[in-house]
């Protein structure tokens, strides 16, 4: 963790802010790779889109996209792509796009969330029904995932790495079982200031091996007993009397057979400008999308990252770990798309972050098997000292975004 707390002189965002570990071999002593801040105090996202907007042809990398395409294009009733998503704005907009309006014929794949919310299923069958897409929903043994989530609430606060690990893996060992080469997620990750540079196009490239979050090879070829799911190597899950086949689901494919088949990860916000905003509104008239009925848990949106029960506590527990909650992350994303102003973000900010979750607090408890008690002990005990401090027995941020841009910027 850096000790001197900074935050985006243009969107506010920490410098706590983790971007992408790899999480196969994720632990309690994991040292996070933190977002990247210039000499001016301008964060890694905030530089990759002044080029989104000011420098990079839009023209161009659709020319290459269509060149792309067309490589991979089939005429003999098979799929061509596979487009990975869970029914939210950003997979409609991706499969929508590919197949209406470059005439692709994709096959969209779902890892499962833990726990859909109400408005979660109903996008999902408006994706499929309304959109008409064929699609592979898969749903991992629910003992075993529910187990892991508890592991890696325990061991990471992190209950939402069971769909990380499904959402990065399983996709592409789907697509290499129904050999379908080409597949498609969606923005790039330096939308968000992970480490991998405004000219990464895929997994694995050149431009993203300094990422550890985005490697062809997770398992770096270590046997997958020895990696880590939640947290808790898979060896010890078996000396507790579980089966190697139980883990199936979560185990990568090897760099090998990536290679075999010839494999190929995009992410379609390196070819076409990926707004979320405007994909929003593009799914609500595309497929009928509807926005949670309430605002969702620590946020002042009701739009994104509404469809599993858990999705709150992954934010909250971030927040809990690095300083950097939901509201925040939804408030820098949008200034730096032009629907908010600096200061009206930070107003949000200092409104809305790091709220409890409480919607769905009931069954997220019950689902990791922790008391109300159990799990704010367990969120003290991750609290980082460069980041929190405790005064009159209630634990503060040690520089909130508020005070820095006060006193310090």
């Amino acid at each position: 963790m850096k000790t001197n707390i900074v935050y985006c002189h243009k969107c506010n965002l920490s410098n706590q802010q983790p971007t992408s570990t790899n999480e196969y071999f994720h632990t309690k002593d994991t040292r996070q790779q933190l977002v990247k801040f210039n000499d001016k105090n301008i964060c890694a996202a905030c530089e990759y889109n002044e080029k989104k907007y000011n420098s990079i042809d839009w023209n161009e990398r659709e020319k290459e996209l269509i060149e792309l395409l067309n490589k991979y294009r089939k005429n003999d009733g098979s799929y061509d792509c596979l487009v990975s998503g869970s029914g939210g704005k950003d997979s409609i907009f991706a499969a929508w796009i590919l197949k209406y309006k470059y005439k692709m014929s994709p096959l969209t794949v779902t890892w499962a969330p833990h726990l859909y919310t109400q408005a979660g299923k109903e996008n999902m069958d408006n994706w499929i029904f309304n959109g008409g897409f064929d699609n592979i929903l898969f749903t991992p043994n629910p003992k075993i995932h529910k187990r892991i989530t508890r592991e890696a609430t325990l061991n990471l606060l992190h209950p939402f790495q069971p769909f990380i690990l499904g959402q990065k893996s399983f996709v592409v060992k789907y697509a290499s079982k129904m050999n379908i080469p080409l597949i498609f997620y969606g923005e790039s990750p330096a939308d968000y200031g992970k480490n991998v540079g405004h000219r990464s196009k895929s997994f694995g490239d050149k431009y993203s091996q300094n990422q550890p979050g985005y490697s062809l090879d997770p398992l770096e070829g270590k046997d997958f007993k020895d990696c880590y799911l939640g947290g808790k190597q898979v060896g010890s899950y078996l000396d507790e009397g579980l089966k190697l086949v139980d883990f199936a689901s979560y185990k990568p494919i090897t760099l090998e057979e990536i290679e075999k088949k010839k494999l190929k990860k995009y992410y379609l916000g390196y070819f076409l400008k990926w707004v979320p905003q405007n994909n929003y509104y593009f799914s609500v008239e595309k497929t009928n999308f509807v926005p949670s009925k309430y605002r969702l848990d620590g946020t002042f949106q009701k739009y994104a990252s509404l469809d599993d029960k858990l999705d709150g506590f992954f934010f909250y527990t971030r927040y809990i770990k690095f300083g950097v909650g939901r509201a925040m992350m939804d408030a820098a994303q949008e200034i730096r798309n032009g629907f908010l102003t600096k200061d009206e973000g930070l107003r949000l900010i200092n409104k809305y972050d790091g709220e409890y979750p409480k919607t769905y607090e009931k069954e997220f408890l019950d689902y990791v098997n922790l008391t109300q008690s159990e799990f704010k002990s367990l969120c003290d005990s991750f609290r980082g000292k460069n980041v929190w401090t405790k005064k009159n027995n209630k634990w503060k941020l040690r520089v909130s975004c508020n005070d820095y841009f006060k006193k310090y910027a």
